[in-house]
């Protein structure tokens, strides 16, 4: 198998590539989780059982409050067309490896739709792509069979290599892998009766960011909350 360029660059790389990293890691964790409830019931019309997991991005780092990051703006677009029952479980560094642990503890309990929001912390990490593919697969495996999931949306990984934050040569090498998780990700999902891959259409501009230039914004979180609502209302009312 070829091996890629920035695979091959980054062991003579590598005292650089800790190092700016070390940075960007500083920096990246100065905003904290957003207060807010993480489980609860909104809206009417037909039931809709909706768990959200997922990484800082899912728990909304970046935005003020719960209400204004993701859950919260998805389970409000959501609530015109269906009574949802919601539970949000995630935490800021974790990678798809730590959510597979989190389930296997939790009570088995049945939701229609799961919002995965995983991938960046894979990355940073250095995740081979078969790893990766390996654990979505057993997190399909586990939502479909143990908590009778009927929709999967997993969400796209972020526009990496483009944050303007990292620096050279890191943010090349972290936006190559982030692609490559990416198309990985959308084969896992090619063909899968549950699981769906919804690219993150959301422009890569100033607003969409948050102050520390890494995180979504609440722009950012509402933009993605209807883009994610809009999907599954699609499947189930299509």
């Amino acid at each position: 198998m070829r091996v890629a360029l920035d695979q091959v660059v980054r062991v003579p790389l590598a005292p650089l590539l800790v190092a700016q990293a070390m940075g960007v890691r500083r920096r990246a964790n100065t905003l904290s989780e957003p207060p807010g409830a993480r489980e609860g019931c909104d809206g009417s019309g037909t039931s809709l059982r909706l768990l959200i997991l997922g990484d800082s991005s899912a728990v909304g780092v970046g935005a003020d409050t719960q209400e204004a990051a993701l859950s919260g703006q998805l389970v409000s677009a959501l609530s015109a067309d269906f009574a949802v029952r919601w539970k949000l479980i995630g935490e800021t560094s974790a990678t798809t490896g730590v959510i597979l642990k989190r389930l296997a503890a939790l009570e088995t309990t049945p939701f229609d739709v799961v919002v995965s929001a995983l991938g960046v912390n894979d990355v940073t990490r250095g995740n081979r792509r078969g790893l990766w593919q390996k654990q979505q697969r057993q997190l399909a495996k586990v939502l479909t069979t143990r908590f009778g999931a009927k929709l999967i949306v997993a969400s796209g990984l972020p526009p990496m290599g483009a944050y303007p934050e990292l620096p050279q040569p890191l943010r090349w090498v972290i936006g190559q892998q982030a692609q490559r998780l990416d198309s990985a990700l959308a084969e896992v999902c090619e063909g899968h009766s549950v699981i769906t891959h919804l690219p993150i259409d959301v422009p890569f501009e100033p607003r969409f960011q948050a102050e520390d230039g890494y995180h979504p914004s609440e722009e950012a979180y509402a933009l993605w909350g209807q883009l994610i609502a809009s999907h599954i209302r699609a499947h189930f009312k299509g």
